[in-house]
């Protein structure tokens, strides 16, 4: 039988796999145990230095894992699922409740590719409606939790005449993310890129605890991505009360509103009409940058999506305890 933890506060056991969506789950009520080894391999990295991790998120060796007790086991990676862990849960860890994040809408088809979780006791939680939708889910139990980010310190500004992108490794991951889109759209708007791996393209990272005051000083936030999930910099950028441009794909489709909190759009021309309308009246960027605070500090709001895994954790430990 799994051995559960004891007392009120939830004991969830996770691997360190997005810092960003790591460091807003762990706002919660709740204890996050993340495992580490020597190696610091993918996964394993433990708290690291990026975040400003409360105590609530503690490292564990990889070693003595399957020593602990938890309630609740999240994946968030299919290697997490299937290789994992078997290298590191007890026989008796791993019929424990358990919740598979997934993160990304599907790569091998857009609509026809089944999730490769098929065991109907774990719980298939996804970030965002269109994910949900896009995925062959199996039949099996599935929830939507949206992002929820912090209100940060830094207020928009937006006296730099130009607009921000936000993405890690832009070069090497080309159209997917919108690499084409980026250097078609800057030959005519002045635009800055930050991120891991910018090369050439960009300035290179800014971390997280950093970013909410380094992009805050631009006049708008452009994602030119073409088919990911709905981007935690997108929601961060609203939150700051920045307007926010992009294609209307995806979850964007539904999050921003035209001509109140940005513009999104399939037409890059007139996607570079609006940026240029951006630049030349800071006073409407600055009125859809308040509109977007004001939707995202509803939409995204931390308390919400923190209340939802709690409510989310305890309902897989009641499931798990009447079968």
């Amino acid at each position: 039988m799994p051995k559960y933890s004891t007392g009120d506060r939830l004991r969830i056991f996770t691997w360190h796999i997005h810092g960003s969506y790591l460091y807003y789950l762990s706002q919660g009520n709740y204890d996050v145990f993340i495992p580490v080894n020597a190696a610091k391999s993918e996964g394993y990295y433990g708290r690291g230095e990026t975040f400003p991790f409360g105590d609530n998120v503690k490292e564990v060796p990889a070693a003595e894992v399957r020593n602990m007790e938890f309630d609740v086991i999240l994946f968030q990676t299919d290697e997490n699922y299937f290789r994992d862990q078997m290298d590191v849960l007890s026989e008796a860890q791993r019929i424990l409740p358990r919740i598979y994040l997934e993160h990304d809408p599907p790569w091998d088809h857009p609509t026809n590719a089944p999730h490769p979780v098929k065991d109907p006791d774990v719980m298939l939680v996804h970030v965002t409606h269109f994910n949900q939708m896009m995925w062959d889910n199996n039949g099996q139990r599935t929830r939507v939790i949206e992002h929820g980010v912090v209100v940060p310190l830094a207020p928009y500004s937006g006296h730099l005449n130009k607009g921000i992108v936000v993405i890690n490794n832009l070069p090497s991951r080309g159209r997917l993310l919108g690499l084409d889109i980026f250097n078609e759209v800057r030959k005519e708007i002045p635009l800055d890129l930050v991120g891991m791996n910018t090369g050439d393209l960009g300035i290179g990272e800014v971390l997280h605890p950093r970013l909410p005051s380094f992009i805050s000083q631009y006049r708008f936030f452009f994602n030119p991505i073409r088919y990911t999930s709905l981007g935690l910099a997108v929601c961060e950028a609203m939150m700051s009360g920045m307007p926010v441009v992009g294609l209307a794909t995806t979850e964007m489709a539904v999050t921003i509103k035209n001509g109140q909190t940005g513009y999104v759009d399939t037409n890059i021309e007139t996607l570079i009409e609006k940026m240029k309308y951006l630049l030349d009246h800071p006073a409407a960027a600055t009125l859809m940058g308040n509109n977007a605070k004001e939707y995202a500090s509803e939409r995204f709001n931390i308390k919400r999506f923190t209340t939802e895994w709690e409510h989310c954790f305890r309902q897989v430990i009641h499931e798990n305890l009447r079968s």
